[in-house]
């Protein structure tokens, strides 16, 4: 990503197609780490990834961007190129403290970089319904946000943390798990959700004939997990945003 991004790469030579016909990634390594110093200086720094993704987007029907948990350049320039912003809240008391600032933030962002930008959800994780600060979180969210939070909750599952030491997304390591099954419903409630805004009018068509994933750093399909976004992936532990163009 990094040579996109500051050395002006085109995308189509750094995608990567994978083993899960639908889904092709675009993979990062540790120089991604001085791009958010090197772009301080360049112009319309908070688009230069927005500008790139315009080279690929009507191929894809999704595009999911994974983002660091801080607000610097790279998350600004991931929340300036998406269309709405996957919030993925760990079922703890910190996170929980965290979660207002949070969307206070989005919607600052909201009127200065990207007047569309919306909420797609908060999303439930490392959740453990044998305790009951895990069911205390998920009841005070739901009360707070209402239907912003997805009905999904994605569970501590040793199959979620195992799958990236084997390279593969859950869904292919282990599909009958409980992580798997989880990722899966929440991919069917963006789905919906999405197919719902194209009903009303309020989103564009879905311009491609596959569904793909492209990332700025690890990732996995809809369903499977990365367990970067202590960045807060689309879908693993952490409490970062993670962006979505649709």
């Amino acid at each position: 990503m990094y040579q996109s991004l500051i050395l002006d790469e085109p995308l189509d030579r750094i995608i990567l197609h994978t083993q899960v016909e639908v889904l092709d990634i675009i993979p990062s390594d540790k120089n991604l780490v001085g791009a958010a110093v090197e772009l301080v200086s360049m112009e319309n720094r908070e688009y230069r990834l927005k500008g790139l993704l315009q080279q690929i987007r009507e191929r894809y029907s999704f595009v999911l961007i994974d983002s660091p948990p801080a607000l610097d350049l790279l998350t600004l320039n991931a929340l300036a190129a998406s269309d709405s912003v996957l919030v993925p809240i760990q079922c703890e008391y910190l996170a929980l403290e965290g979660v207002s600032e949070l969307l206070d933030t989005l919607m600052r962002l909201r009127r200065t970089i990207n007047p569309a930008l919306a909420i797609e959800g908060i999303l439930l994780t490392m959740y453990d319904d044998r305790t009951t600060l895990s069911k205390q979180v998920a009841a005070d969210l739901r009360s707070f946000f209402g239907t912003q939070v997805f009905e999904s909750v994605i569970p501590r599952n040793v199959r979620l943390a195992e799958a990236p030491s084997h390279g593969k997304p859950v869904i292919l390591y282990d599909i009958h798990s409980k992580g798997s099954e989880s990722y899966i419903q929440l991919a069917k409630e963006v789905i919906a959700n999405a197919q719902k805004r194209i009903g009303q009018g309020t989103e564009r068509p879905d311009p491609g004939a596959r569904a793909a994933t492209a990332t700025t750093a690890s990732a996995a399909a809809a369903g499977g997990a990365s367990n970067s976004s202590g960045s807060g992936s689309g879908g693993s532990s952490g409490n970062g945003p993670s962006s979505s163009t649709e």
